[in-house]
């Protein structure tokens, strides 16, 4: 990737569901993340939120007096736009109630501490 200052025209995708969000007695992030990889994509990351809400109206929260164990959970890839967006159909069968979010950005790696060039 190059571009600009040594940056790339990306596209960020970032998938939410629920920590509890099952496929086939697997988490549906951790799905995302494994066809992410076998797709041959850049990068994929899961992050586990402390508080949210979505479609349903339910905050979910991790504090300690809450009860709430299925907390947000956001998969984030980052590629080029047409390789995410060639991912999206494999994502099909696995978000019942997901979101996915599609963002530009600028993707600018960084290789033992020096901006690759």
């Amino acid at each position: 990737m190059t571009g600009p200052e040594g940056g790339a025209p990306a596209l960020r995708m970032t998938v939410f569901v629920g920590e509890n969000d099952m496929w086939r007695h697997r988490p549906v992030y951790s799905e995302i993340v494994h066809r992410a990889h076998e797709a041959g994509l850049a990068g994929a990351s899961a992050f586990r939120g402390c508080e949210g809400f979505g479609g349903s109206s339910l905050v979910h929260t991790a504090r300690l007096l809450s009860l709430s164990e299925d907390l947000p959970m956001a998969v984030v890839v980052v590629d080029t736009e047409e390789r995410v967006r060639a991912f999206l159909p494999l994502l099909d069968d696995l978000l019942g109630d997901g979101l996915v979010v599609l963002d530009p950005c600028e993707a600018v790696r960084y290789d033992g501490g020096e901006r690759a060039r």
